[in-house]
């Protein structure tokens, strides 16, 4: 009887067992899909707060370029990253690319900044930061629209010697009290506007070669 007991507790205990992990098996994919769907939408609105709708019809997540491993000690990169590029009826409108500054006064300031194909900046977004709340922050466009004094900006517009904050005789505004974290994001912008200068007509060779190769499945 005992024997009896004891078998079928084991049993009982060896589904429960089963049936629990199967549970958490099964909640933890639902887990993982929703929080990589979130993540997607994040990413999603990002770009498109840069690259609005009106400006491109493709997908922004899906049409990448990896960046050139030579690039991206220029860029902040330590493990590489995509290039996002926006078209409209398949050509080449802007580059989205990441960028990340180890300058700021508390660590990374990681950054995505888009670039029309005429070399002028069409947005500027900072995705990932540990600055000092009510100074450093204010490079968050949730805390202060300091970041869109860049819109329209280029390597020669204004000239070089004017991508500073004021404080040092450049053209962009400093934060009170900080001065570290906009000078970091001013010179990474920097770099990034150099690395699209260099990289640009690779990146319109590869568009090019993009839009012949969806022409051809349309026309298959």
């Amino acid at each position: 009887m005992i024997l009896k007991s004891m078998r079928f507790n084991s049993i009982a205990l060896a589904i429960f067992a089963l049936v629990t992990a199967l549970v958490l098996a099964g909640t933890n994919e639902l887990t993982r899909e929703r929080i990589a769907d979130a993540e997607r939408q994040a990413a999603q609105r990002a770009l498109l707060e840069i690259i609005p709708l009106e400006r491109h019809n493709n997908d922004l997540l899906m049409d990448v370029q990896p960046v050139p491993e030579q690039y991206w000690a220029l860029l902040g990169l330590k493990k590489g990253g995509n290039i996002h590029i926006a078209r409209d009826n398949g050509q080449p409108v802007a580059a989205i690319i990441p960028t990340v500054t180890g300058d700021g006064y508390s660590g990374d300031i990681s950054m995505i900044i888009g670039i029309n194909f005429d070399g002028t900046i069409a947005g500027v977004r900072v995705v990932d930061h540990h600055e000092t709340p009510g100074l450093g922050d204010k490079v968050d466009l949730k805390k202060s629209d300091w970041i869109l004094s860049f819109n329209g900006k280029s390597l020669t517009n204004p000239t070089a010697d004017r991508w500073k904050v004021r404080k040092e005789g450049g053209d962009f505004d400093q934060f009170t009290g900080a001065t570290i974290t906009p000078r970091a994001v001013i010179s990474q912008l920097v770099n990034a506007l150099e690395y699209f200068n260099r990289d640009s007509e690779r990146l319109l060779q590869v568009s090019a070669e993009h839009l012949a190769q969806e022409q051809q499945k349309a026309s298959q």
